[in-house]
């Protein structure tokens, strides 16, 4: 059997045919290699994560503890990963080195909350307010309180919308949301009892 004709394959030859036939190649032991991405949790306070800030970001691997800083944007979100290029693992063979991702973990507020770019806040009225109407000053978190009318005959669960006072990022604005949430008394005195049962008594002859 004549096999002039034949090529000679060697079983590293053969592996990197293969490879090539199925879609992928056989690394190289001696050749440069990009390293290894990380992670490292950076923690905010919430007024931190809507202003956005420049900070310090602390990694610790099989090099030590190392520290970074990092420009966290405004508005950022919880959970968000901010990449800080070439600060990861070292390449091996002249290879780039890996990136840093630091994971934001946003604490929570004790009056505001957030969503998306638009901030919210609820706010407690009395039911004769809820009924009339009323002005209300509302925390913002970059200024002094911003004053918001309430309509007459609010129901509880009402969201009133406050322009321009949420998330400022390179996008624009958000909103400040007002949940309007009504408090009902526990205890009446003998001349609140009578005068609520006046208003329900004038209530039911109107109906």
């Amino acid at each position: 059997f004549d096999q002039s004709g034949w090529a000679t394959f060697t079983g590293a030859d053969l592996s990197d045919l293969l490879g090539s036939v199925l879609g992928r190649s056989r690394p190289r032991d001696d050749g440069p290699r990009r390293g290894a991405d990380a992670e490292a949790v950076l923690h905010l306070a919430f007024a931190d994560a809507v202003r956005g800030l420049t900070t310090e970001v602390t990694l610790t691997d099989s090099d030590g503890v190392r520290t970074f800083k990092v420009r966290v944007p405004a508005g950022v979100a919880d959970g968000q990963r901010i990449r800080l290029p070439g600060k990861g693992g070292p390449g091996w063979n002249g290879g780039s080195p890996g990136d840093l991702y630091a994971v934001v973990r946003v604490e929570p507020h004790s009056v505001s909350g957030r969503d998306g770019k638009d901030l919210t806040v609820d706010a407690v009225i009395g039911w004769p307010e809820a009924v009339l109407g009323t002005t209300i000053d509302v925390p913002t978190l970059d200024g002094p309180p911003v004053r918001v009318r309430v309509p007459a005959a609010t129901p509880a669960g009402r969201t009133l919308r406050v322009r321009g006072h949420g998330v400022h990022d390179a996008k624009g604005s958000g909103d400040l949301l007002v949940t309007i949430r009504v408090s009902v008394p526990e205890r009446l005195t003998d001349g609140q009892r009578s005068a609520v049962e006046a208003v329900a008594r004038a209530f039911s002859a109107a109906a």
